[in-house]
């Protein structure tokens, strides 16, 4: 039997990680169930990650190449509406496609929100710098950008993904989550287009806040890491 480098099993432990924390979630994944996975012996999962923290490590750092990887493949030749549209599209179909790693990476963050380190905060971070960075290409030199939208932008295109992994991982109807991303993707438009003033020849109001309602806290994270 040929032998299978280090690299290629570490990834292969990686990706089985993925598929047992989506199914059992974080407190199920044992070190055994993931080697059983990956069709390895349990002696060749700890030869290649000492702990199973170094293991979930590299899960996350997985998951930040994924997300990355997902939003780099976008066109931003259309200016920023259509690579805003774009960015949503791509995530709300990569979830699709992807049932796995959308219930992990939701079981992922849940915990590492419980940990003493500042893993789940340095993922999103990651990616709301990807997206504003590919958002600020799309804009450039655009004199009907206002100020402020790029980051406000990133923020919504990953409060929206985030709603929708959520009902996604939990219903897993495919077409209906087709469905529900369409009208996100209308949302999206919508609220471009308000910012940006760029309506049928009508400018629309300014949004009333609700009576008694508490002043919302904007963020550069997605919508349920907790902002300090």
């Amino acid at each position: 039997m040929a032998r299978i480098p280090a690299a290629e099993r570490s990834a292969d432990l990686v990706a089985a990680a993925v598929r047992v924390i989506a199914a059992r979630g974080v407190d199920g994944a044992t070190t055994r169930r993931i080697a059983e996975d990956a069709n390895a012996p349990l002696a060749t999962l700890h030869y290649c990650f000492a702990t199973k923290e170094l293991l979930f490590a590299a899960v996350f750092q997985h998951v930040v190449t994924e997300y990355r990887d997902v939003l780099a493949r976008n066109n931003i030749s259309e200016g920023l509406a259509a690579t805003a549209r774009e960015l949503l599209r791509s995530l709300l179909d990569w979830y699709i496609t992807k049932p796995d790693f959308a219930k992990a990476a939701l079981e992922l963050i849940s915990w590492a929100q419980r940990q003493v380190d500042e893993q789940a905060k340095d993922v999103y971070d990651e990616v709301t710098q990807t997206l504003q960075s590919i958002l600020a290409d799309a804009a450039d030199g655009d004199p009907t950008i206002p100020p402020g939208l790029i980051d406000d932008l990133a923020y919504v295109i990953g409060a929206m993904s985030d709603g929708f992994a959520i009902s996604w991982a939990v219903f897993g109807d495919v077409a209906e989550a087709r469905k529900q991303a369409d009208i996100l993707l209308g949302v999206l438009d919508a609220w471009i287009a308000a910012r940006t003033r760029d309506t049928v020849g009508v400018t629309p109001p300014p949004s009333q806040p609700m009576p008694h309602a508490p002043k919302p806290v904007a963020a550069s994270l997605v919508s349920w890491v907790k902002v300090s």
